[in-house]
C-alpha cells in the first residue's frame, strides 16, 4: 500500500502538495514524524484511504459461507455456498460513489464517522467486516501512516528523467503493482542533522 499511495502522489502532484504543506504545519519542517502527530494529518488519511477504495489490498475479502440458506434481493443462496466480496467492484461502483475512477481525498474529509478501516460503512471495506475481517487493521494502518508520513515529509520524490509511471496491476490474492514503482528521493528536512 505504501508503493500504490506513492504512484497515485505522483501522478497527482496537486495532491502531493496538499500532503506536504499539511505534514510542514503539523509536524514543521526542521522535524522528523513521531506518532503523536499521526492524530492530526486528516489529509494524508484521506489520501490513504482513497487509495485503498481504488487499490483494495484484497480485491476479494475472506470467503463467506452461510450456515442455512437465505433468500437475498430476489436471489437464494443455498447453505454451504461460497460467497465472495467483490471489493474492488464495490470500491468503483457507480452507484455508491460520485465519479468512482478519480482519485479525490476529500471525499473522505467530510465523513470522518463513517469512512474507517473497520468494516462499519459497507461502502468501504479493505479488510472486510465482521469477524472475518483482518485482525491486524490498528498495527497495519498505524505502520502504513507512519511509514508514509515519514518517507513524505523527509523527502521530495521525483520519477527519474523519461520514466512513465506504469499504474496496472496484478491480480492475486493481494492486490499489487505489476511494473515496481522506482523514484528518487531528494532531503528535504532544512536541519536534519541536528535532529539525529
Amino acid at each position: 500500500m505504501v508503493e500504490w499511495t506513492m504512484a497515485m502522489l505522483m501522478q497527482h502532484p496537486e495532491i502531493m502538495e496538499k500532503v506536504k504543506k499539511e505534514l510542514s504545519d503539523v509536524v514543521g519542517v526542521n522535524n522528523t514524524v513521531e506518532e503523536f502527530h499521526l492524530s492530526n494529518l486528516s489529509y494524508l488519511n484521506a489520501v490513504i484511504k482513497e487509495t485503498f477504495r481504488l487499490h483494495p489490498a484484497l480485491p476479494l475479502l475472506v470467503p463467506r459461507c452461510p450456515a442455512r440458506s437465505v433468500h437475498l434481493n430476489g436471489y437464494t443462496i443455498p447453505k454451504g455456498s461460497r460467497l465472495f466480496i467483490n471489493m474492488w467492484c464495490i470500491h468503483r461502483d457507480p452507484r455508491i460513489w460520485e465519479n468512482p475512477l478519480e482519485f479525490r481525498p476529500e471525499r473522505f474529509l467530510n465523513d470522518v464517522d463513517n469512512s474507517n478501516h473497520y468494516g462499519n460503512d459497507f461502502r468501504f471495506m479493505p479488510f472486510g467486516s465482521g469477524r472475518r475481517k483482518c485482525p491486524g487493521i490498528p498495527l497495519g494502518e498505524k505502520l502504513l501512516f507512519f511509514i508514509l508520513a515519514s518517507l513524505l515529509h523527509s523527502f521530495e520524490w521525483r520519477l527519474p528523467h523519461g520514466t512513465v509511471l506504469d499504474m496496472s496491476s496484478k491480480f492475486g490474492i493481494v492486490m499489487k503493482k505489476k511494473e515496481p514503482i522506482l523514484l528518487i528521493p531528494t532531503p528535504r528536512l532544512t536541519n536534519l542533522d541536528a535532529n539525529c
